[in-house]
């Protein structure tokens, strides 16, 4: 069976392959975060935030019949970029491929070296949010 999560695990990394240094990286990381669909107020809560992000993150998980549909922001131009990646890779997708897919991504782009320790703990949360509503969500199934 095709994994999708891999498949965009793999598009990302080569978008990011056509960058030559990490100047140009940080840029397209910002640009893809202004890309970010309007992220409504209503849904700003402290119940909605990550924790261990030193920028403000919201996070809104949901189900979509058999798929997880993400929707998040930040105060920060690079974590939206971050976010932005994240959604393009796991948005959509089964809560199965989420957790059976090694995040390969972040060591393949050089993102724990490139990162601030406090925006690398944040990509972190990041992840550990969406692999705990995959987790939830496959429990409710069983």
């Amino acid at each position: 069976m095709h994994n999708e999560v891999a498949a965009a695990q793999r598009d990302v990394v080569e978008e990011f392959s056509f960058l030559d240094d990490w100047v140009q990286r940080y840029q397209y990381l910002i640009d893809l975060g202004r890309r970010l669909p309007p992220f409504p107020d209503a849904l700003r809560t402290e119940e909605n935030r990550i924790r261990g992000c030193q920028s403000q993150v919201w996070f809104v998980p949901r189900r979509a019949g058999d798929r997880l549909e993400f929707e998040a922001v930040s105060d920060a131009a690079i974590v939206s970029g971050l976010i932005a990646v994240l959604l393009r890779i796991y948005s959509g997708k089964r809560p199965r491929e989420i957790l059976d897919t090694p995040p390969d991504f972040v060591r393949e782009l050089g993102l724990e070296t490139h990162l601030s320790p406090t925006r690398s703990t944040g990509l972190h949360s990041m992840l550990e949010a969406i692999r705990r509503f995959a987790t939830a969500a496959l429990e409710a199934d069983a």
